[in-house]
């Protein structure tokens, strides 16, 4: 099992930025990536940004050149770099960890944290 708690969530003007981070733990050997995914009100739940275990990144074409995704092996860590966020933007953001190469379809998810863009 592994388990992500996430982190960084919260309100910020349109324009401005946040950062989140996800702390995996547990069975760390056995995942292959780590991606965010977020959900809006009445939406379903998309793929924002996934990073692979040799560094190989994918965005969504919503978020390419605003935000970037990254991760700290040492400390089984994943971020989130958003910039020039917008109200669009607002949605409930979840960390989730895939075990199996060539996908982002998540094995494992966190609880999720939301981030809200004011206009």
């Amino acid at each position: 099992q592994v388990q992500l708690v996430e982190s960084g969530g919260g309100l910020v003007q349109a324009g401005g930025s946040l950062r989140l981070a996800c702390a995996a733990s547990g069975s760390i050997s056995s995942i292959n990536a780590m991606a965010w995914y977020r959900q809006a009100p009445g939406k379903q739940r998309e793929l924002v940004a996934g990073i692979s275990k040799l560094g190989r990144r994918n965005y969504a074409d919503s978020v390419k050149g605003r935000f970037t995704i990254s991760r700290d092996n040492a400390k089984n860590t994943v971020y989130l770099q958003m910039n020039s966020l917008k109200p669009e933007d607002t949605a409930v953001y979840y960390c989730a960890a895939i075990k199996w190469q060539y996908t982002w379809a998540p094995d494992y998810w966190g609880q999720g944290t939301q981030v809200t863009v004011s206009s």
